[in-house]
């Protein structure tokens, strides 16, 4: 499946969105959960192959590891039926990594081939109150889970970012308890903003459903408190490690599985 940019909107100095139509996305249904996400392949330079492609063939290929496109997976932040349109937003950090500058520099008429969707969380409509946990990355997901939350809906949300100037609207019900927290650039500070948040929340009546996904070691650590700590269910949380700090995408990549392993293993 496949998408043509349409048009590329500046939302932060870090977070692109880029919005894709055309034929290529006729057979596209939406996930159910808010979390839906779609597995990008984008080609790799001077590659014979393009800009419309199968991934699965080529993997069948057997094309050397440096021609295969990179792989990477994104939230869908929204798809409007009506418009046939599917909008994805990318965390642009200037050159580092992959999908982000393909992202900066997108233009109308580019092609973005992808597989998916995929989902795996929704806001459930039993629960007395929901609490939502990350950063940007986490972003898409979150912001999409807020919208279909109803309007006397009882949510929380902690939200890391480098500044003001990073944050984004946000449509949530009314009362909704919204915290940005805010990167000073130091790392030991940086890294405990999202657990100290989740520490100092105040924990309310009834059975919540948690979304908790970010960068690696923040996860792991508010991850542990919530289940050790907060006595929250396993079942009740969404929780994953969506990147990890000092790493690339390609070395978080090699080494996620063993990381989310010994994560589930510090909290059963």
């Amino acid at each position: 499946m496949h998408g043509e940019v349409v048009r590329v909107e500046r939302l932060t100095p870090t977070l692109v969105r880029v919005v894709l139509d055309g034929p290529g996305l006729d057979g596209f249904r939406p996930a159910e959960g808010t979390d839906a996400y779609v597995n990008i392949a984008i080609p790799a330079p001077g590659a014979a192959y393009g800009p419309v492609f199968d991934p699965q063939a080529l993997r069948e290929a057997g094309l050397p590891r440096e021609q295969m496109p990179a792989r990477r997976r994104y939230t869908v932040r929204s798809w409007d039926d009506d418009a046939r349109q599917l909008a994805i937003d990318f965390v642009v950090h200037g050159t580092s990594g992959v999908a982000g500058p393909w992202a900066a520099a997108a233009q109308p008429g580019d092609v973005l081939v992808f597989e998916g969707p995929a989902s795996g969380y929704r806001p459930d409509p039993e629960a007395a109150w929901h609490v939502m946990l990350g950063d940007e990355s986490a972003l898409p997901a979150i912001a999409a889970s807020l919208e279909v939350l109803p309007d006397d809906a009882s949510v929380v949300v902690r939200l890391v970012c480098d500044g003001p100037e990073h944050e984004v609207p946000l449509v949530a019900p009314d009362g909704a308890d919204v915290a940005w927290l805010h990167r000073t650039g130091d790392a030991a500070h940086d890294g405990a903003l999202l657990v100290e948040a989740t520490r100092a929340l105040t924990w309310r009546d009834g059975v919540v459903h948690a979304f908790v996904h970010g960068e690696a070691e923040e996860i792991r650590a508010v991850r542990r408190h919530l289940l050790a700590e907060r006595g929250l269910e396993r079942s009740a949380m969404s929780c994953s490690p969506y990147w990890r700090r000092t790493m690339t995408d390609e070395a978080w990549r090699e080494v996620k599985r063993d990381f989310v392993a010994a994560m589930n293993a510090d909290v059963a």
